[in-house]
């Protein structure tokens, strides 16, 4: 009797299979999630309709979202997390072949503490790396598919829906939907300059249009307009100026003299005493220091701060270049809130939502799993900038119409983290957790895939 030959196991299944289960345990460990402070405040926002927090409108919404269906926070985690492991599923069809490697690579990923604990922690920088991560790779989807007589229409409406969504859920997101135009006008070149542009400047603000809309229609009616933005800014503005004014102590500050000196002085005598590039947060302690700093209307903030960055940018440098270094460098990470498990938060927004503070064994052990790490590359945000950059640097010499999106989102983490020089008010590890995915993602994009064969052929 002649037999058939068994189907052979590919190595695109296994990694498949790989991803998947890789998913599943994190579900498993992590459900129904990590929920710090600022994960039940945004939750109580959005169960409850209303604005207490200058954290993104559109945040709370999607967790309240969430939260109606399934009470609490499992449902979310389970759709957040499979953003990741769905995008790196559609890897495999922009490739023609996946290799053994990148089924090994993917093994090692799915155990490290980016993907199977940080997944499962209910954050918006966790979420806005989900969704550009989603938004690539819908816009690799409709690359690979770019000259085909139908246009991919389907994979731009889901690469311009997860970018506006990202462009809201992390205040400096819309560096991610600008490198996508970009990759889209690169992709769209074919056709011309006047295609490339339209294509591209089209996506942009096509994506800056629904992403307002998404901020307006999530805003809870009866908060008025939103000034999380204005907040958050003016936060950055009392940070540099005590930072200017510590790293040099003779600095002036005329705008705020003039309109009120006992404001200077609690500026440059008590605000200074607590100030650290480490975070903001210890200028909190003082509640001298706040009633002087929220006390000065705005335009005189802003214009102290605009005198400091024209007449004095010698100081203003030095303080950003020390606060970023430490958010991205991390040079004690211990300090930095490498990691998060459990459910903590104030006695008042625990008992409104229902929710126990605890932290169950299984969240100890998730704890000292990750700890395993720290001392590694894996918990380095240079280390991931370095595999980023070397990776988009091959991927931009092959330039396949994929390579070109996924280049692209590298880039667009290396620049999302570059922003942080700016904006930066604390060494937290998770601001730029984007990165660390981001880097994991593309390596694996590469390793399905490497380009060995045409490097020999280039060197020869």
């Amino acid at each position: 009797m002649m037999t058939l030959p068994r189907p052979s196991f590919t190595a695109s299944q296994a990694l498949g299979a790989v991803l998947l289960t890789g998913y599943v345990l994190m579900l498993a460990l992590n459900l129904p999630g990590h929920l710090s402070y600022d994960s039940l405040a945004q939750l109580h926002e959005g169960r409850m309709q209303v604005r207490e927090t200058w954290g993104p409108a559109l945040y709370a919404w999607i967790l309240g979202a969430f939260d109606s269906i399934s009470p609490g926070t499992g449902l979310y985690v389970a759709a957040s997390g499979f953003l990741v492991t769905g995008s790196l599923l559609s890897f495999r069809q922009l490739r023609r072949q996946v290799s053994w490697a990148a089924v090994g690579l993917g093994a090692l990923m799915v155990l490290t503490p980016t993907l199977l604990i940080y997944q499962g922690v209910v954050w918006k920088d966790v979420l806005f790396a989900n969704l550009a991560l989603a938004g690539f790779a819908c816009l690799a989807q409709a690359a690979r598919v770019w000259d085909a007589p139908r246009r991919p229409w389907w994979a731009l409406a889901g690469a311009l829906l997860a970018f506006a969504a990202a462009a809201q859920v992390r205040q400096n997101g819309l560096v991610a939907p600008f490198f996508g135009a970009l990759a889209l006008a690169w992709i769209a070149y074919g056709r011309g300059w006047r295609s490339s542009l339209a294509w591209g400047l089209g996506g942009f603000v096509a994506t800056l249009a629904v992403s307002m809309a998404m901020g307006a229609l999530s805003q809870p009616a009866q908060a008025g307009p939103d000034q999380a933005g204005s907040r958050g800014v003016r936060i950055v503005a009392h940070y540099d100026i005590i930072g200017a004014v510590a790293v040099q102590p003779t600095l002036p500050l005329d705008v705020i003299r003039a309109h009120d000196p006992v404001a200077e002085q609690q500026i440059r005598h008590r605000a200074t005493a607590l100030y650290t590039p480490e975070r903001v947060d210890y200028l909190g302690q003082d509640d001298q220091i706040g009633a002087a700093l929220w006390g000065l209307p705005n335009e005189v903030v802003f214009a102290q701060w605009g005198a400091i960055l024209t007449k004095h940018p010698t100081a203003y440098i030095e303080h950003r270049w020390d606060v970023f270094r430490w958010v991205f460098a991390t040079p004690k990470i211990d300090s930095c809130l490498p990691v998060y498990v459990g459910v903590s938060g104030p006695e008042t927004l625990t008992t409104a939502l229902g929710i126990a503070p605890l932290m169950e064994p299984s969240d100890q052990a998730l704890y000292n799993y990750s700890t395993w790490y720290l001392d590694t590359p894996l918990f380095s945000h240079v280390f991931f900038a370095l595999v980023a950059l070397a990776s988009a640097g091959v991927l931009l010499w092959r330039r396949e119409a994929a390579d070109i999106v996924i280049a692209g989102m590298l880039l667009s983490a290396l620049a999302f983290a570059a922003s942080f020089a700016l904006i930066s008010i604390a060494c937290d590890y998770r601001y730029l957790y984007y990165l660390d995915l981001a880097a994991l993602a593309g390596l694996l994009y590469l390793a399905m895939d490497p380009p060995y064969g045409r490097l020999r052929r280039r060197l020869r």
